[in-house]
């Protein structure tokens, strides 16, 4: 089946190229999602008309991609994780997980762009791959600790330590100005 194809195809081709494929894979997938269209000397006639148009919309959702891929690449994502002896994690983080912790963030993206080889099953700092568009994949990297991390005291009870003095010194303030 010979379609033309109105939009980028990952693993296929680019906007405004005619492709042989599948009859159950164009008829299925490529058509209803207008993503093609036939092949035929009148279509390609109207495939020329709209190819302005397609291209526009194309470059506008590949730029909004770029932008979406400079503020992933930004993030510190930060996933605890329950953690057993010699530091072995019980279960492992997987593209859901991930997409939560993106989510948490401000970030909405489809946990399938999320492009792994096999679940996170190690602490550290682990680069994830994320499609947002057939030309455009972000590398944001996705640091896993232990949800028992020990904790420094010592800080916050400094801070502690002032924060009566500057209450005691903020009530004479106030008591002085009420008389």
């Amino acid at each position: 089946m010979k379609l033309i194809l109105r939009a980028d195809v990952e693993n296929l081709g680019t906007l405004g190229d005619v492709v042989e494929v599948k009859p159950g894979y164009g008829r299925n997938f490529l058509l209803p999602q207008g993503l093609a269209m036939v092949a035929s000397p009148a279509n390609l006639k109207v495939f020329e008309q709209e190819r302005k148009k397609l291209q526009a919309r194309m470059d506008a959702l590949r730029a909004e991609a770029q932008g979406l891929q400079a503020r992933l690449e930004a993030l510190d994502v930060v996933i605890p994780m329950h953690v057993g002896d010699n530091d072995k994690l019980y279960g492992s983080v997987t593209s859901t997980i991930i997409g939560d912790a993106l989510a948490a963030l401000g970030v909405e993206v489809d946990r399938r762009r999320i492009l792994m080889d096999a679940p996170i099953r190690t602490l550290g700092e682990h680069p994830v791959r994320v499609r947002l568009h057939a030309s455009v994949v972000a590398v944001v990297p996705v640091k896993v600790i232990s949800d028992h991390q020990p904790v420094v005291e010592e800080e916050p009870a400094e801070t502690a330590a002032e924060a009566p003095a500057d209450a005691s010194a903020e009530a004479s303030v106030d008591a002085s100005a009420a008389q």
